[in-house]
């Protein structure tokens, strides 16, 4: 299990916030960001779950079920409906783009990952893509709002309703609902397949990306490998409850205690839950500091 970090809005100006090292590389990048954030003088006081897997009463090996309660709870009552990831060049760190820097905006809840499938008969199976206007409607708002709070200019939706134009259709009719509303905003609607093209050509193009659960799940990583790859990638899950803050690349076990991890990803979405947790200059100092470290390359990890 990858490593992160949650936090719940309005609490004491001391934040509280439940972090999960995971396993593999995840303790090390973990207890990085820790002496980061103690370095910095964040106001932060960690709660710590392990959830790694033990020995149960029966034998077998499973996570403690303490861990399994934590995160069911922030599933169910965070209601983690945006996936963010930013994806910008980093000046020090050289790839075929130096010009990169667009938000992807997933819907998070439902489409093809909803889970409803079954088996018609022997050799046919069916999936149902579930797509509802309540949670459409909810992250294209929370796409414009993304974009005024960022200084961002245009918000892209990216669907196939040529195709599937009942589902698709509704996300694409709740992202032009929500941008008659924000007409600062500059709207734009791309199918797909072509964002894909273009982002490949002309990354530029692009400023914030909003779209149902599947399309965002492989267009983030597309824009994540355009600035280096996942170690490189923070990511945010917003709710309405709180937040989850992740890096979203593997546990690595080949590299795993050997103080050879990046730890890249997990400090930028450490930076994301400070200015979610308003922590501003906290989250700027640090953020300054690691580009500036990756621009000296002087100290490179995997």
């Amino acid at each position: 299990m990858r490593s992160c970090l949650s936090q719940c809005p309005n609490q004491d100006r001391a934040g509280r916030v439940t972090l999960i090292p995971g396993d593999g590389i995840g303790p090390e990048i973990a207890s990085a960001v820790q002496r980061i954030f103690s370095a910095a003088e964040v106001p932060i006081e960690w709660d710590s779950v392990d959830v790694k897997p033990v020995r149960q009463s029966d034998g077998t090996m499973g996570i403690p079920q303490d861990a399994i309660d934590s995160v069911n709870t922030i599933k169910l009552e965070f209601s983690l409906y945006a996936n963010v990831r930013p994806c910008k060049s980093i000046e020090g760190y050289k790839t075929l783009y130096d010009d990169v820097d667009v938000v992807t905006i997933r819907e998070n809840t439902e489409g093809e990952y909803s889970g409803i499938e079954h088996e018609i008969v022997d050799g046919v199976v069916q999936s149902i893509k579930l797509i509802t206007e309540a949670a459409s409607s909810r992250v294209a708002e929370y796409a414009f709002k993304y974009a005024k709070e960022n200084n961002r200019h245009k918000v892209t939706a990216v669907h196939k309703a040529n195709i599937m134009r009942m589902s698709d259709g509704l996300f694409l009719k709740c992202c032009r609902d929500a941008a008659e509303k924000h007409p600062e905003i500059k709207f734009e609607e791309r199918y797909l397949d072509t964002v894909c093209l273009n982002m490949v050509q002309d990354p530029g193009k692009y400023d914030v990306l909003v779209m149902p659960n599947l399309y965002g799940d492989i267009l983030s990583d597309l824009c994540a490998g355009l600035i280096g790859g996942l170690g490189l990638t923070p990511s945010a899950n917003i709710g309405t409850g709180g937040a989850i803050f992740e890096a979203v690349h593997g546990t690595a076990p080949d590299i795993a205690g050997k103080d050879l991890a990046n730890p890249t990803a997990l400090l930028l979405s450490s930076v994301m839950m400070l200015r979610y947790m308003e922590f501003h200059d906290q989250a700027e100092r640090i953020q300054n500091a690691c580009f500036s470290v990756i621009k000296e390359g002087q100290n490179y990890y995997r």
